[in-house]
């Protein structure tokens, strides 16, 4: 069976395409891209169709990462097919969980920088989308970190789930 997981931030333009296009490279750097499905969306629909901010899909290109994606609004009846609703900062954790339908299915949220035992207590990636570059660059970083202790949890759940 699938593992299925999906990324959320505000618009889903910027930080959780991010995260989407960065796991699922390695997700198919691992060998399971069989096994686990990577998508994102926004907590919002304003951006809904559009693709990704130009800053996110150049960062991921220069970084050796796939960029094209196009924007959508997280639905509360995903909750039935997800298996792991990754949050990129407080506010859409609190969005999420207050989306969900039962106890079980918030209990599918979490955040990303959870996931790096580097990261400290804060563990909200900065939305970058009113500044400048940098952000996008250290958005990158925050990802990238994350992504590994990450890709560790979902191995261990896919093939758990696949056994």
């Amino acid at each position: 069976m699938t593992y299925r997981v999906c990324f959320v931030c505000t618009g889903n333009i910027c930080r959780s395409p991010m995260a989407e296009s960065v796991f699922r490279a390695r997700v198919a750097e691992a060998g399971l891209d069989g096994l686990v499905e990577v998508d994102s969306a926004g907590t919002g629909g304003w951006h809904e169709g559009d693709p990704a901010d130009p800053r996110t899909v150049s960062v991921l290109e220069e970084h050796g990462y796939e960029g094209g994606h196009t924007a959508r609004q997280f639905q509360s009846s995903w909750f039935a097919r997800l298996d792991l609703v990754v949050a990129l900062d407080s506010g859409h954790l609190k969005a999420l969980r207050r989306l969900a339908p039962s106890p079980q299915d918030a209990a599918k949220v979490r955040l990303l920088r959870s996931y790096d035992p580097a990261a400290g207590e804060d563990l909200d990636v900065p939305d970058p989308y009113y500044g400048g570059r940098d952000g996008f660059e250290e958005c990158l970083e925050m990802v990238e970190a994350a992504s590994t202790g990450l890709l560790a949890a979902v191995r261990e759940q896919a093939e758990g789930k696949a056994a």
